[in-house]
């Protein structure tokens, strides 16, 4: 696909997917949800890629937002069709990815790009970066999973409170609440993250991706994912990973994962 509104970058097995809307402060259009899509399926693919790192262009903004003007005129069943092609595309999708992801937020993290942020397995924020959900403002709610991860993410009544009154938080309010799980410097925001997804792509793939699978269905209201967890334990045994691994520690060696 040719991307207009984001750019790829790799190196070291890790991809770095940057939102490239820097006028529009990164805000999610129709094109860029589907670009990110796109991205994210082809990456995911790619057995080259063990950890994806996603941030916004600048050092204003990892996404401020959803862009209004693309739905201001909607009708109620255009805006239910909005959030669920939204959810379906891009914020379920990266949410359960095989490939880790990790948000790096360089800045505003508000509406939709909080609701991205939050739909990666965990973020790190750069000491200005700030977060919110300003929905209500508008007279609507957020649709992309924005009522249902912040929640998760950082206790209830913590959520109806940012929620309601439409505020934000800055970084060091954001690590206290367990939203993101590092503060650093803007400039040390992706060597940060790298090192961290270096250490990531030394383990196993694919026991990384039933990790994945086994945390999600724990947060799913029609799995059990104590079940989940052991169906995916079990299937571990059987890959090529699990002999490489065993057999890399009972000979004291570092194991070579072949990610199968």
């Amino acid at each position: 696909m040719d991307y207009k509104n984001i750019y790829i970058e790799e190196e070291n097995e890790i991809a770095v997917v940057t939102i490239n809307r820097p006028k529009k402060l990164n805000a999610l259009n129709k094109q860029t949800i589907l670009e990110l899509h796109e991205a994210f399926k082809e990456l995911d693919e790619d057995n080259g890629i063990k950890v994806i790192l996603v941030t916004g262009s600048g050092e204003k903004a990892f996404v401020a937002g959803a862009d209004i003007s693309e739905f201001a005129h909607f009708s109620e069943e255009q805006g239910g069709e909005l959030a669920a092609k939204g959810q379906e595309i891009l914020f379920s999708f990266v949410a359960n990815l095989s490939t880790p992801v990790i948000g790096a937020i360089n800045g505003f993290a508000l509406g939709g790009g909080l609701e991205l942020a939050m739909s990666c397995h965990f973020r790190i924020a750069s000491e200005n970066a700030k977060m919110g959900l300003p929905e209500v403002s508008l007279g609507v709610i957020p649709g992309y999973g924005g009522t249902q991860r912040l929640p998760q993410l950082i206790g209830k009544g913590r959520a109806m409170e940012m929620i309601m009154t439409a505020g934000m938080i800055d970084a060091n309010k954001a690590l206290d609440y367990g939203l993101v799980n590092h503060v650093v410097p803007l400039g040390e925001l992706l060597p940060f993250c790298k090192k961290i997804a270096s250490r990531i792509s030394n383990n196993s793939a694919v026991a990384i991706k039933h990790a994945i699978k086994a945390v999600n269905a724990g947060y799913s209201y029609d799995m059990d994912g104590y079940a989940v967890e052991i169906g995916a334990f079990g299937q571990c045994f059987g890959t090529n990973d699990f002999k490489e691994g065993t057999s890399a520690f009972l000979e004291k060696r570092k194991a070579d994962f072949p990610g199968s």
